[in-house]
């Protein structure tokens, strides 16, 4: 029985290695497809410069506002640039509005390597810095800078997004002559800003008939202007011009009132603000002031833009905050049609600009200034900023539903140029 069980076994292991030897080897495991390969990410660093602190302070946090909004928006895009994938960062540094400190933060920027620069605020830090940029080939495009020189330096690295002091002086002179007055007194604060403003309002009203009575000067510190009010108050000009900033124009205004000076106050850019009306109070009511541009309210862009900036940044625009975005813009919109983040790749590009940014068409003529180059007068009424007209520049593109009369911001919030 043993025997035969064995027998049995051995037939059945037979069988089964035999079956075994019939079969085809199992086919090998088919490998996953290789993941693609991750591209590359890059960082653009933007430098931005104003004054962050200081009596222009809020200025230049509404300039850094707004530059930070395009960054934001960019990086949310997802951008590709030369096949690599980008990522903005802003690197805001403070010149304080001193000239000096302009020349300093600007080597700072130079040596972190950024790849452009959004800035500076005031005129009199831009000159300066410029050349530093020039020397190093690093693209610079000012929100803000409005004096004529900083561009006609021929720094192929300069442009700026906003009308010139020669577009303004000229719209504020032919403007000042329409008011029906004959004398003028004309107060600038020497920074390059009020006197380069002072000095174009001077050429133009002169060239309207009106006569300059007195020219006086302060500096963009000063609080007490009763010395050189009470000197004009003699010559019984009929209209001051001031060239320089809120944080002064404001105590002029309202000292001006003070001393019982029946003249109309006439002012550029720097006093077109919340700021002012807080620190000149009643005695702003009924005066006028200019911005370089059209009314956000009037712009395809306009709106929405500053529908976003005050839910983003929970206060109105002060002055320069769409001039910066576009900036920005300019400068990211370069780079890729350059297909380069690199400033001698993507600095030709810029020259060839042609975009409708939230501040109005871009496009730049052979100094770096805009063609377009409107001027937009207001007039101060009950605590806020009333349009009255705009002068010069291009067509452009209107909102949907533009309002009849659009203002600017009017709640006060928390050296130009």
């Amino acid at each position: 029985m043993q025997a035969k069980l064995s027998v049995v076994a051995l037939s059945v292991a037979a069988a089964f290695a035999l079956s075994a030897c019939g079969q085809k080897d199992a086919p090998a495991p088919v490998a996953a497809p290789a993941a693609p390969e991750a591209k590359p990410e890059i960082v653009v660093k933007l430098g931005h410069v104003a004054p962050m602190t200081g009596p222009q302070a809020h200025l230049g946090k509404d300039n850094e506002s707004g530059a930070l909004l395009a960054v934001e928006e960019l990086n949310a895009q997802g951008l590709e640039i030369g096949g690599a994938k980008v990522k903005f960062q802003l690197v805001s540094e403070d010149d304080q509005a001193d000239p000096k400190q302009g020349t300093i933060v600007a080597q700072k920027l130079i040596d972190a390597k950024v790849n452009g620069v959004v800035g500076h605020l005031n005129s009199g830090t831009t000159i300066p810095a410029s050349k530093l940029y020039f020397d190093a080939g690093l693209p610079q495009v000012s929100p803000s800078a409005t004096n004529p020189k900083y561009t006609q330096q021929g720094f192929k690295t300069a442009f700026r997004v906003m009308a010139n002091d020669i577009q303004q002086g000229k719209v504020l002179g032919e403007f000042a002559a329409k008011q029906g007055v004959k004398t003028v007194a004309i107060i600038d604060d020497r920074t390059a800003y009020g006197q380069g403003l002072a000095d174009e309002f001077r050429k133009a009203a002169e060239a309207a008939g009106l006569k300059v009575v007195a020219n006086e000067y302060t500096n963009d510190k000063a609080t007490d202007f009763k010395a050189i009010l009470t000197k004009i108050k003699s010559t019984k000009a009929e209209l001051v011009f001031y060239g320089g900033m809120d944080a002064q124009g404001g105590p002029l205004v309202k000292q001006m009132k003070d001393l019982g000076i029946k003249a109309k106050f006439l002012g550029g850019d720097g006093v077109c603000t919340p700021e002012f009306m807080k620190l000149g109070g009643p005695a702003a009511d009924g005066e006028y002031c200019s911005l370089p541009g059209v009314p956000l309210e009037q712009l395809a862009k306009g709106p929405e833009f500053k529908s976003k900036f005050e839910a983003k940044f929970g206060y109105q625009i002060q002055l320069y905050a769409p001039n910066a975005y576009d900036a920005v813009m300019v400068i990211a919109d370069s780079m890729k049609r350059a297909g380069s983040v690199e400033p001698a790749a993507y600095l030709p590009e810029i020259a060839k600009t042609k975009m409708e940014g939230v501040s109005g068409n871009i496009e730049f003529d052979q100094f770096g200034d805009l063609t377009s180059g409107a001027i937009t007068l207001y007039q101060y009424q009950g605590g806020a900023l009333n349009y009255v007209e705009t002068l010069g520049g291009a067509p452009v593109a209107p909102a949907a539903e533009a309002p009849a009369a659009p203002t600017a911001p009017a709640a006060p919030v928390e050296e130009k140029k």
